[in-house]
């Protein structure tokens, strides 16, 4: 089955950091750039990050760029976000996406991060 599945989510404390992994199957994970969405309750999808195949980490948005890293391991398939420095504006369902941009062509269910004191 073709599918992502993103995890690592929770709550974690203003200032804190969370790593966020995202396993691909039945597909060849290699072959696509990747990306990481959010969706903040009462705001639009926005996308925050991408990496090219080869592990090149191609855009952060404005709102996570100093503070989130992206990454991934070819080998096993799965995509990651490392998240430092987390603010109250970053809860939100965060979702790993097949492509980049406009191109996303297949998404996860997405993993839930709040961040609470």
């Amino acid at each position: 089955e073709v599918q992502l599945v993103e995890s690592g989510g929770g709550v974690v404390q203003p200032g804190g950091s969370l790593t966020l992994s995202c396993v691909a199957s039945g597909f060849a994970f290699s072959a696509y750039d990747m990306s990481w969405e959010r969706e903040a309750l009462g705001k639009r999808p926005e996308f925050i990050s991408a990496i090219s195949r080869d592990g090149k980490p191609m855009y952060y948005s404005p709102s996570v760029r100093g503070r989130f890293s992206i990454s991934r391991d070819n080998a096993n398939n799965t995509l990651y976000l490392q998240m430092n420095d987390l603010k109250s504006e970053d809860t939100a369902r965060y979702l790993c996406g097949r492509g980049y941009g406009v191109g996303i062509n297949l998404r996860g269910q997405g993993t839930q991060v709040t961040v609470s004191s």
